[in-house]
């Protein structure tokens, strides 16, 4: 690196944390795609023409050696009317958006037979696809017991080499066109093959998946009715790389919600469960208050980044086979829960009470996975909530 060159010690700074380290393994959350050539095969992979449904054995999680997901599958309208039955389906497929071919898996519970069910879109995090994401989260289990379908997004080595949403830049986080876009299009898109009750749809997410439900929470409040955030981030905190892995590392990053949410009236306020470890060496902890702390803008409280007050705080500190925690409870002024807020001790980057098949998962609970679904089974759009 040349010495005249104006920001060599921050370039090669920057470099540095890319290649060793907890933080090296955090920026590849942020690493901007459109400076790394994606592999041969990851684009041959896109360009695969369709070749069948995959109706894999019953199984809660799915089988992560299995790569018939990435080598092509028919669109979800070849299989909807198939998944109904007795036993449930870990199905593969593929969706088109604005020109570019999307492969998500998708799991309907045993026992659906075209009955209304809610539905949880699950976003994985960076180096993860759906199948490792629903065997460390064991979600297919949870939703076979509460009768819910799943849906699994992946990202694609095309769009981030290492699989990361990129829900720090602004082309990706709009309503009409970017990755936040092409999640909301999917959602419907499944919504309208199978029988889904509208007012029960939400979103989750992990790490880089996290942020993709902030943004998705943020901007579509009227198509997901709760969202649930596993060590992520707030809205609009970065828009390229640099600044993203800086707002990662310290939770000092500045809140920005679109400036349409001042224009007069303020949109709906998806509710919020929150979990994070405060040992997490690659998502500072301090961004779990901020995404808390994000609600107050969204309800209209402009330039107000306190935490909102919590009307119930439980504190563990010996559990069993698990971590201790502490539990935030927030109510709005007539009383209606608005969200929750987990802070587990000793937990570092992976998901609470997860499985060992899954990449990213602490066995110990408490269990996030039990905790989302029964947070997200107390809201429907056709609720008031303030």
């Amino acid at each position: 690196m040349s010495p005249f060159f104006p920001f060599a010690s921050v370039h090669d700074a920057l470099w540095s944390l890319f290649a060793r380290g907890p933080v090296g393994l955090a920026a590849q959350f942020f690493l901007d795609p459109q400076t790394t050539v994606a592999d041969t095969t990851a684009k041959e992979r896109l360009q695969m023409k369709p070749q069948r449904v995959t109706h894999e054995p019953p199984s809660f999680f799915g089988d992560t050696s299995n790569d018939q997901f990435r080598t092509g599958a028919a669109p979800v309208r070849q299989f909807a009317r198939e998944a109904g039955g007795p036993q449930p389906q870990w199905l593969s497929s593929r969706f088109e958006h604005d020109g570019i071919t999307q492969y998500f898996k998708i799991y309907v519970p045993g026992g659906y037979d075209g009955q209304p069910l809610p539905m949880i879109v699950m976003l994985h995090g960076a180096q993860q696809d759906p199948d490792d994401f629903a065997a460390g989260t064991q979600m297919n289990a949870a939703a076979q017991a509460q009768g819910y379908i799943v849906v699994y997004p992946e990202q694609s080595e095309i769009a981030n080499p290492l699989r990361c949403w990129n829900w720090f830049r602004p082309a990706d986080r709009g309503l009409k066109s970017g990755e936040t876009a092409m999640v909301a299009a999917l959602t419907r898109e499944v919504m309208a093959m199978y029988n889904v009750d509208d007012a029960r749809v939400y979103v989750a997410g992990m790490s880089a998946g996290g942020a993709m439900a902030v943004n998705l929470a943020v901007m579509y409040p009227d198509l997901y009715a709760a969202a649930a955030i596993h060590s992520g981030v707030a809205f609009g905190v970065a828009d390229e790389p640099l600044s993203a892995l800086c707002a990662m590392n310290d939770g000092l990053g500045q809140v920005r919600l679109p400036e349409t949410f001042f224009d007069g009236e303020h949109p709906r306020a998806v509710p919020l469960i929150v979990f994070h470890g405060d040992a997490d060496d690659i998502v500072h902890p301090r961004n779990c208050d901020q995404i808390s702390a994000m609600r107050r803008l969204l309800v209209g409280t402009p330039g107000d980044t306190r935490p909102p007050r919590p009307i119930q705080v439980e504190n563990l500190e010996n559990v069993e086979n698990g971590h201790a925690y502490t539990r935030h409870v927030f109510h709005d002024h007539k009383g209606v829960l608005i969200g929750e807020q987990w802070l587990v001790h000793g937990l570092g980057h992976a998901w609470s009470g997860g499985h060992p098949g899954g990449s990213h998962t602490d066995v110990r609970g408490p269990h996030a996975t039990q905790e989302i679904v029964r947070f997200f089974g107390q809201f429907a759009l056709d609720q008031p909530l303030r």
